[in-house]
């Protein structure tokens, strides 16, 4: 997702590719592994004492829980795969928001914003930071060139990245083509622009329909949205905010145009030519 190129402490050139590259230390893993199996045990232990709060509650309210705790078990992770659509679908014909973000495009934002405010509060997503990523990456899929579920007209991709771009990483094939369509080498997907391997690790299914689509905006941008709050990370921070949009790009001038585009499509107002550096 994002920009694929090497880290330089050199100012960023254009023809840089969008494609995500997921930047997690190793040794983040490793302690938050940890974390996750003293967090366990913890709940382990406590076991007996929540069977024996739920043993003095009414059955009514028992059953309840018992009924919550089944539904979560039961949720399957979504079926990662890109789906063949025919090419006679029409373009959404939803009204376009301020500074032009095509109707179907704020839709699937505000949609991210809806389930991740519900699944990770603490994250604080706003819609009009992954309408700025959505900006920079694809123009919205090319100016809301989609149908109304959110699927693009014609299927998004991005250069392949087979070291033929100057700045940008070589990356050999993760999927045989299962999502970006092509052998030899990735390229970017879809709308939000993700590395096949990246999607397969936090691909979402934004629209419900039991399958995350990396063309599809609905899933794109709550995949998106995921990525950005990995880790704990809360965008009302600045700094937290300005960490995050680096996973997409390693690049300050790529999170400065983030930022001035969500800005703008916060205010209505539109970014100034200072605000938006060459990335």
């Amino acid at each position: 997702m994002g920009r694929h190129r090497k880290q330089s402490p050199a100012t960023v050139r254009r023809g840089s590719v969008i494609a995500l590259t997921g930047l997690v230390p190793a040794g983040f893993v490793a302690c938050a592994a940890a974390s996750d199996l003293d967090s366990d045990q913890a709940a382990v232990q406590q076991i007996p004492d929540d069977q024996d709060a739920l043993a003095a509650k009414p059955a009514d309210s028992v059953e309840f829980v018992a009924h919550a705790m089944a539904e979560q078990r039961s949720v399957a992770p979504p079926i990662v795969k890109t789906v063949a659509l025919s090419a006679d679908r029409e373009k959404a014909d939803l009204p376009a928001g301020a500074l032009g973000v095509p109707g179907v495009a704020i839709a699937a934002y505000q949609n991210a914003e809806r389930t991740l405010d519900a699944e990770n509060p603490t994250c604080n997503m706003p819609w009009n930071l992954l309408a700025g990523i959505g900006r920079v990456e694809s123009t919205h899929a090319f100016g809301g060139k989609a149908d109304v579920d959110g699927n693009p007209l014609s299927p998004v991709y991005g250069p392949v990245l087979d070291g033929s771009l100057a700045g940008n990483n070589v990356i050999h094939d993760s999927d045989d083509g299962a999502l970006d369509g092509l052998g030899g080498y990735d390229r970017a997907v879809g709308p939000m622009q993700f590395l096949p391997e990246t999607w397969k690790r936090y691909a979402a299914d934004g629209n419900g329909d039991g399958i995350a689509d990396p063309q599809n905006l609905y899933d794109a941008a709550l995949t998106a949205g995921k990525y950005l709050c990995d880790g704990g990370l809360n965008m009302s921070d600045l700094a937290q905010q300005s960490r995050a949009i680096l996973r997409y790009n390693n690049s300050m001038a790529y999170v400065a145009n983030v930022m001035a585009w969500a800005n703008s499509y916060g205010t209505g107002v539109a970014p100034k030519p200072a605000q938006l550096p060459r990335i």
